[in-house]
């Protein structure tokens, strides 16, 4: 038998009220309602909460020392149900988000800074994790979606593309490739190179193009994530072949060249579980990346088919 939460709200009411038919109109219903309701919570009590006579209602005991109780429990189920509009009205509440640490070098601070900035009481985890972790994070429900760069097949997903970006040389400004408005990849075969590790989506395509491109080069640092590459060639260490970041998150001693011939980008995808509905703040956010990647016309030039 489903517990008869109407049948509590009936009981406080009969039991402030002091009568069944004031307790009836204040709940808009019959009397003949109002009292099914009472019979039913009885009935799944296996107790007697009211004693009714043609003049009188009163409670007994029982129903004494259950009132207070009742009364809490339908306190906590409003309390519950207005927590539950307050998200769905004000989208509020925490957002849980994987995605690739390189992203964090290009557009996505300024699309968390709008969020924030629209729903200032809002928090965001950001876990950072390799593109096929990413994945993982997203099917087990360790996060709600997530930014990966890796083409993916699942039945369990559903993935947006959001844009392409091309692959960068990153430099400090006195290398001697600094003053290059561009760079051709079988050029770089005279510099020490900084790439990432080997689980990264960025190395795969690059690799590809290079063997590709019959393109021996020196690899001289592999780096797990995209800053600790950018530390490395800040420090001079190298040539740091990395996509392309927000001009805005580079110092003042760095730059970054185009690689041509060929131009070669790397997707960036939107994840999520297909077919389940996000809360109502992760909605916001999800949708806020959407817009603000496709209004963000950066040029990124021609994809390439590194396979």
């Amino acid at each position: 038998m489903k517990h008869p939460i109407d049948g509590l709200e009936a009981f406080i009411q009969i039991a402030e009220l002091g009568s069944f038919n004031k307790a009836a109109e204040k709940l808009h219903v019959t009397q003949t309602a109002l009292t099914r309701r009472i019979q039913r919570l009885e009935t799944f009590l296996g107790l007697k909460l009211l004693d009714r006579t043609t003049r009188v209602v009163s409670l007994t005991a029982v129903g004494r020392a259950f009132l207070p109780e009742a009364a809490r429990l339908v306190k906590e189920l409003d309390r519950s149900f207005e927590r539950l509009r307050i998200q769905s009205r004000d989208s509020v509440g925490d957002v849980t988000m994987a995605s690739v640490p390189s992203v964090m070098f290009g557009h996505l601070p300024a699309v968390l800074g709008e969020y924030i900035r629209r729903f200032p009481n809002n928090r965001v985890l950001i876990l950072d994790r390799g593109s096929s972790l990413v994945m993982d994070m997203v099917l087990q429900r360790q996060a709600e979606f997530g930014l990966h760069v890796r083409p993916v097949e699942h039945p369990d997903l559903h993935t947006d593309l959001l844009r392409r970006d091309p692959f960068v040389a990153y430099c400090r400004k006195s290398h001697p490739l600094a003053e290059r408005t561009e760079i051709r990849w079988n050029e770089l075969a005279e510099f020490d190179l900084i790439t990432l590790g080997g689980n990264s989506g960025n190395r795969a395509l690059m690799e590809a193009q290079l063997s590709k491109s019959h393109i021996d080069i020196r690899t001289r640092f592999v780096a797990e994530y995209f800053s600790s590459a950018i530390c490395l060639a800040r420090a001079g260490l190298g040539v740091a072949i990395l996509v392309a970041g927000g001009d805005g998150q580079l110092s003042g001693d760095m730059r970054q060249i185009p690689i041509v011939e060929p131009i070669v980008d790397r997707p960036l995808f939107l994840v999520r579980r297909r077919g389940e509905t996000l809360t109502p703040a992760a909605q916001r956010l999800y949708a806020l990346i959407r817009k603000m990647y496709s209004q963000d016309s950066r040029p990124i030039g021609v994809t390439e088919n590194p396979n």
